[in-house]
């Protein structure tokens, strides 16, 4: 989709191998919960591991939100499978070597090297597969999980 998904459009499902090489669908986290699918341009770099981290130590927050967190880059399952060990992360990291689903959500750039080929940008996604909210910032590590905690506080139902 050109200039990637809005607040409001429907996101189409998609299946990508988690950091163990289980397939993983979207619709199936959307079915307990929203989703707050963040893409990050490389696993185990200094900033996203800092962006990852946050995420991780936010876990209680996002879990009384009922929300799902979800991390794609496009390494392969092997380095997602490192981040995830080295970080103690407690959510999927999904591996979009391709960049298909990266090409989708309008975060994949065309004429960058492979590390820097995937925008960070987080999108909460509700339980209707509706975008909520896209949360933008290449250098803002720790926003990323702030806005998106402030922004299910608002939506969800308590």
């Amino acid at each position: 989709m050109a200039g990637g998904l809005r607040v409001g459009d429907l996101v189409e499902d998609f299946v990508l191998p988690d950091e163990v090489g289980v397939p993983r669908r979207l619709t199936d986290f959307l079915a307990t919960g929203p989703v707050v699918l963040f893409f990050y341009p490389a696993a185990l770099s200094r900033g996203c591991t800092a962006q990852g981290c946050h995420f991780r130590d936010l876990a209680a927050e996002f879990g009384r939100l009922g929300a799902h967190r979800v991390g794609i880059s496009r390494d392969v399952v092997a380095r997602q499978r490192e981040f995830v060990q080295v970080n103690g992360f407690d959510f999927p990291l999904l591996s979009d070597v391709d960049g298909l689903v990266a090409e989708r959500f309008g975060v994949r750039r065309r004429l960058a090297p492979a590390a820097l080929a995937t925008r960070r940008l987080t999108f909460v996604i509700g339980a209707d597969r509706r975008v909520v909210e896209v949360i933008r910032g290449e250098l803002d590590m720790t926003g990323h999980a702030d806005r998106a905690l402030r922004v299910l506080a608002s939506v969800v139902d308590r």
